[in-house]
């Protein structure tokens, strides 16, 4: 909770406010952009390593992880959301979640930055709860949101906190159901071996970056001396 400050948000949503992003249309699940990491100013590519997040991905992950794809989220009102997807089951060598000698050691990993707030009632982000430890996958009949929310939770953000979740998880977006938009950045790390992704961060992208750890997490997939 409260990872970013009022400041930070001001600056973050004034930022795409800036980008004259037509409001989404209400016949689609969400709308998606990108390309943050290379705008004017560092607020977005001070999220990519924020002191508060990368413990918890050395946890998650281990010491050698990299940024897979990152992308932002905008609903507005009667946005349906989407179906429930994700899961490691059966076993996808992308997205994982193992547990072995005391340790966990996860895939695909997803930290969600909420800019708006997407409280009880709202919308947003929802999952089914211990479903990264399933050995059987998700049912199609109950994938579907709006119809069938029994078999998931809700997990809601006040705007500046952050939720990290394995994309072993079975999750996915309840509809919008509030005035406001909501504005979700979601940053996908991966273990540093692997990509789920296909495409690879330019130099120029990593010259913008402000840190050897920022530019170290924009390399590509490889272990050895990582």
């Amino acid at each position: 909770e409260d990872v970013l400050s009022q400041d930070e948000l001001a600056v973050l949503n004034e930022v795409i406010d800036q980008q004259n992003y037509p409001e989404p249309d209400e016949s689609i699940q969400s709308q998606r952009f990108g390309g943050f990491l290379d705008w004017e100013g560092p607020a977005f590519r001070n999220l990519l390593n924020h002191p508060r997040i990368m413990p918890s991905l050395k946890e998650l992950i281990g010491n050698k992880f990299r940024l897979d794809h990152a992308y932002g989220i905008l609903m507005r009102k009667g946005n349906a959301g989407g179906t429930l997807h994700g899961g490691g089951t059966p076993y996808d060598p992308a997205q994982y979640y193992v547990f072995r000698n005391g340790k966990m050691y996860n895939g695909l990993t997803v930290v969600s930055w909420a800019l708006t707030d997407a409280l009880p009632g709202q919308g947003g982000f929802c999952c089914v709860p211990g479903s990264h430890k399933s050995n059987f996958p998700c049912p199609p009949n109950f994938r579907p949101v709006a119809n069938d929310p029994k078999c998931m939770a809700g997990v809601y953000q006040k705007a500046g906190d952050v939720v990290i979740f394995t994309e072993a998880l079975t999750h996915g977006t309840l509809p919008w159901n509030v005035e406001h938009q909501r504005r979700s950045i979601l940053f996908k790390y991966s273990p540093g071996h692997s990509a789920w992704g296909a495409g690879l961060y330019p130099d120029s992208l990593r010259e913008k970056m402000t840190s050897d750890e920022q530019r170290l997490l924009l390399e590509p997939p490889y272990v050895h001396n990582r």
